[in-house]
């Protein structure tokens, strides 16, 4: 499997590519997003700006929008969650992927960024579940733990439109967050599962298994 990683170049992916390491998958990373569409799967990296990030996406955006409505699997981390929503406060005039219909707003917070390890809830027993192909080891091991304590690293969350496609919340100074979200063969995820110790990597895992 040819898994390619979105180099925005804001931010170092050792760490990932680490974490996206597994028997059989080949893991890329491209600067060109037009590149991005011969692969099998996607990761959006969380580091950097949204307006930055989202002018990387040039030209080539709408038909990585259409890939991943057609199915392509993605995984956005942090920031690369931020860009499958239609806009941040971050960046006015600056547009997302818009797959996911909703804004990204500041985090409602005494104190930001909010940096540091918080507790992901689920709302649904799996994020892998609905047809994403998770193997029952897995998904009963998701089922299992009710949440997980994860890394963060960020100012701004995403407000979809609709609530339905949020997997897992999370709490920071009173403002509720989507942590999680999943919309057809795309996860996105607001922590740092690179970062988050043993269980983030095996979050990491569990969605190149089930790619």
């Amino acid at each position: 499997m040819r898994l390619a990683v979105f180099d925005y170049g804001a931010g170092n992916l050792h760490s990932l590519g680490k974490a996206l390491q597994a028997p059989g998958v080949a893991v890329v990373v491209e600067t060109d997003p037009q590149s991005l569409l011969a692969a099998d799967a996607i990761v959006l990296p969380g580091v950097g700006a949204f307006g930055a990030a989202a002018s990387r996406l040039g030209s080539a955006r709408a038909e990585l929008a259409a890939a991943l409505s057609s199915g392509m699997p993605c995984l956005g981390i942090c920031l690369g969650m931020q860009l499958l929503f239609d806009a941040s406060e971050e960046s006015p005039g600056s547009t997302g992927l818009g797959v996911i219909p909703g804004q990204v707003t500041r985090l409602r917070a005494s104190r930001v960024p909010h940096m540091g390890w918080n507790t992901v809830t689920w709302s649904t027993p799996s994020i892998m579940d609905s047809g994403f192909g998770a193997s029952e080891a897995s998904d009963a091991k998701r089922r299992s733990e009710p949440g997980l304590v994860a890394y963060f690293a960020h100012s701004y969350v995403c407000r979809p439109r609709d609530g339905s496609v949020v997997t897992a919340w999370t709490v920071e100074d009173g403002d509720r967050f989507p942590s999680a979200v999943r919309w057809r063969n795309v996860v996105g995820v607001q922590f740092h599962p690179e970062k988050s110790s043993a269980p983030g990597v095996r979050f990491i895992q569990d969605f190149i298994g089930a790619v």
